[in-house]
């Protein structure tokens, strides 16, 4: 192998880099965690899997290859892939629109949605097009999950309730509960009201209540965590000496035993057209999760993520999904966290968990017959009610008006119009709003801290100014939506005061100024020209000035380029700049900057 060929392997094969000082204690470490998670990942894959409206069975073979593959490709070293409660729901639209559950048409469709979103993943990340993911922005991810999680957790009280609703919104949710009401089944109730009683109990009360009882606080909290596999246990043993299914309990039937086969996912172009759209929502919404969760563990070690390769591995996960007869998986947080609380050192505890889902499908799978769905919803229930934050609308109004407009415009359209909705109308929204905002820029007219050589906004300091020099700080970057608005700015200023003579405008938080804006700043520039004014550049960044130094503006400029702000006044009005130099320093603050 060539000097440059291992680097290459190594960049898109991470486990050649941690693979080499794998150690016994590594080992033992990694299989501990395997197991803890193996325990909390066989109820909430089978959970997962109704919730995307596919046969309990298709969760375990989700959770199998997915692992694997990024246990050879990954960058996090505690990163839990498989299922999760969001992609199953946008599973679970998208699919729900092409057939109706049940079908082979259903199942190969959910395996084409997870083929496709594994294969846009593994092309933005050959792209190094990780940069996508900034285009939702934090309001409205967080809007989507919370409006997500009210969604799925209102879907699921139909299991509770052991009745036949359906809908893909809110209103039709809950339209339906109602109108099935009075065909509520009794045991079922009681089941499903128990298990989700002791799942919340046991998310907030199980580990004290362990430690009261002279449990070690670490194990203590990892026994908490398996909460749902007790509740899975208990509703079994009762479903089958009390003879539930016959009063009624709808339970998950015949699990088949045995590993996945391989298998093609449909290569139907008309259904790859219909399913495109929600396949990249799902990778980018995935992938957003995903770099969240493995950034925030991993600086918890200072260890290192690299966004790019993360999409290769989630899209390779993603294709082994579609290849074993799964659908679309990401990394959970939940699942991650216990990973990492169970002191998983490397991806290859992805790899042991794999192999203890391979077991359980081998192995545990008669059991799971008796399994009541209403404990797999209450599982369902209790995971995604802890994904909801409604107080972050009022947070977020309360710091930016235009992000919480984003924010509830996301959760209101998905909880009344779909996820598909809701999630396209909130990146569109961001983005409008982006550009809403940076059309009409903060500019500020400064001048010069007594006793300093600081410039500050006249409008919230005590500060000199002169009257044949207008000083503008620009607080963005110029481009085409507020190229118009710099120059209407600068010609109203001119317009309402004849005493100017100079015009300087400060640029210390210009980082970019495109083609539209290079026009604006000629235009201006041939303007104050033609006013008998001049126009002056100051504290213009290096990279920025490479680019005008491309252009005919500086060739042609009226005035002169500045490093400093300071520099300019100097030059232009050097007694008066001088004289307040040399002034008393006072306080001059009266507000924030």
């Amino acid at each position: 192998m060539t000097g440059a060929a291992l680097p290459m392997l190594k960049r898109y094969f991470p486990i050649l880099t941690w693979a080499r000082s794998y150690s016994r204690e590594t080992l033992e470490a990694d299989l501990i965690a395997a197991v803890i998670v193996t325990i909390m990942l066989i109820p909430q894959s089978l959970a997962y899997a109704l919730l995307a409206g596919l046969p309990a069975e298709v969760g375990l073979y989700a959770s199998i290859a997915p692992l694997v593959i990024y246990a050879f490709l990954g960058t996090s070293r505690t990163l839990a892939v498989g299922p999760v409660a969001v992609a199953s729901l946008m599973t679970a639209a998208s699919v729900g629109a092409l057939a109706a559950q049940g079908t082979p048409e259903y199942l190969g469709a959910a395996v084409a949605l997870a083929f496709v979103s594994g294969v846009m993943l593994l092309g933005m990340g050959l792209l190094r097009l990780g940069f996508i993911a900034s285009f939702l922005s934090h309001p409205v991810i967080s809007g989507f999950i919370s409006a997500s999680g009210i969604l799925i957790a209102a879907s699921q009280i139909k299991h509770l309730l052991g009745i036949n609703a359906g809908g893909q919104t809110l209103l039709a949710v809950l339209g339906g509960l109602w109108r099935h009401i009075g065909d509520i089944n009794v045991p079922t109730v009681l089941v499903g009201v128990s298990a989700t009683a002791f799942l919340f109990w046991a998310r907030k009360g199980l580990k004290p209540f362990l430690e009261a009882n002279g449990v070690a606080p670490r194990l203590a909290m990892l026994l908490a965590r398996t909460g749902p596999v007790a509740a899975v246990a208990v509703t079994i043993l009762l479903t089958w000496a009390l003879g539930l299914e016959g009063r009624g309990v709808r339970v998950v039937g015949v699990v088949p035993s045995g590993l996945p086969m391989p298998t093609l996912p449909p290569f139907d172009l008309t259904l790859w057209a219909h399913i495109a759209v929600p396949a990249l929502m799902i990778a980018i919404v995935g992938y957003v999760e995903t770099i969240s969760v493995a950034q925030t563990l991993a600086a918890k070690r200072r260890q290192r993520i690299d966004p790019d390769q993360e999409l290769i591995a989630l899209g390779g996960a993603n294709i082994g999904a579609a290849l074993s007869g799964g659908f679309p998986v990401t990394g959970g947080f939940a699942r991650s966290v216990v990973n990492f609380d169970a002191g998983a050192e490397t991806p290859a505890a992805g790899a042991f968990t794999a192999i203890g889902m391979a077991l359980a499908t081998l192995m545990l799978t008669p059991v799971l017959y008796y399994l009541p769905q209403a404990t797999l919803a209450a599982t369902i229930i209790v995971a995604v009610l802890s994904l909801v934050d409604l107080g972050a609308i009022r947070r977020t109004f309360a710091y930016s008006i235009s992000d919480g407009v984003a924010m509830a415009a996301t959760i209101v359209l998905t909880l009344l119009a779909g996820v598909e909705v809701g999630i396209s109308a909130g990146v569109m929204l961001s983005i409008g709003l982006h550009l809403w905002r940076t059309s009409r820029p903060h500019v500020a007219v400064v001048g010069q801290v007594p006793g300093t050589e600081h410039f500050r906004n006249t409008d919230r300091h005590r500060v000199i100014t002169l009257p044949e020099v207008l000083s503008l700080r620009i607080d963005e970057s110029l481009y085409f939506p507020n190229a118009r608005f710099l120059e209407d700015t600068v010609y109203d200023a001119i317009a309402s005061d004849k005493r100017i003579r100079h015009v300087v405008l400060m640029c210390p938080a210009v980082n970019v100024i495109d083609a539209s804006a290079l026009e604006s700043l000629e235009a201006i520039n041939d303007q104050l020209r033609d006013a008998g004014v001049s126009l002056h550049l100051s504290e213009v960044k290096g990279p920025v000035m490479d680019s005008l130094s491309r252009s005919h503006l500086l060739r042609n400029l009226s005035g002169r380029v500045f490093l400093t702000q300071f520099d300019a006044l100097m030059a232009l009005a050097p007694a008066v700049t001088r004289n307040t130099l040399a002034a008393p320093r006072c306080e001059t603050s009266r507000a924030a900057q």
